[in-house]
């Protein structure tokens, strides 16, 4: 009796040690496919529930933020922008900005966000948090400088340059910019055409998939 339970405390034991690394795993890897909105849904369907919770809360449709978030981090929960160097471009020194994260919110705004809804709790390299902080903003964007919650190049530029450098148009300025937003917008609409194809399913519960 005691040899068993002896076994069993060894089995239980590398669970627990194990399970935190499994955990872990499953929630910082970044989707298979992330050329394909119902790949991504289908592997995290976590991820299409919050989606659809921000867009539930915001009105943003949930082919904008995630084409904006794949040309942000490809989705992964702990990008950095590239580093900044000093002597002869060979010495890093610290980062180009305070961009982390899924979303790669800097933290000023980052601030003013959980400042205007509370969210206290809020992480970057949270995907649940990210997307609701995309949504925030793409909201606001609309609201600031009247552009479509739709419209992923307007979107896209006032994300990348502020609303303040919108007005302005920064952009003007910076053509490669403009090519990004371009490629942002196209990889939003592929995005609608795919999550049309399966968005009917992700909505089923997990105990109706069962019986299919």
């Amino acid at each position: 009796m005691y040899k068993k339970f002896k076994q069993f405390c060894i089995f239980f034991s590398g669970w627990v040690v194990l399970m935190p690394l499994m955990l872990v795993g499953c929630a910082t890897t970044p989707p298979k496919d992330i050329s394909n909105l119902c790949e991504i849904f289908y592997e995290k369907e976590d991820w299409y529930d919050a989606a659809a919770e921000m867009r539930d809360k915001w009105g943003v449709p949930i082919h904008v933020p995630m084409a904006m978030m794949y040309q942000e981090s490809s989705f992964r929960h702990d990008a950095l922008p590239p580093r900044d160097y000093i002597l002869f471009g060979l010495i890093p020194w610290g980062r180009v900005s305070s961009a982390y994260g899924y979303s790669q919110a800097k933290t000023p705004t980052w601030s003013d966000y959980i400042r205007e809804t509370g969210n206290s709790g809020a992480d970057r390299d949270d995907f649940e948090d990210a997307m609701d902080f995309m949504g925030w903003f793409i909201s606001k964007t609309h609201t600031v400088n009247g552009i479509s919650k739709w419209d992923a190049y307007a979107q896209y530029l006032n994300y990348h340059e502020g609303w303040g450098g919108y007005r302005k148009k920064t952009y003007n300025r910076k053509a490669w910019l403009k090519q990004v937003a371009k490629r942002v917008k196209d990889r939003s609409l592929r995005y609608a055409s795919q999550l049309k194809t399966c968005e009917a399913d992700l909505q089923k519960s997990w105990f109706w998939k069962l019986f299919d």
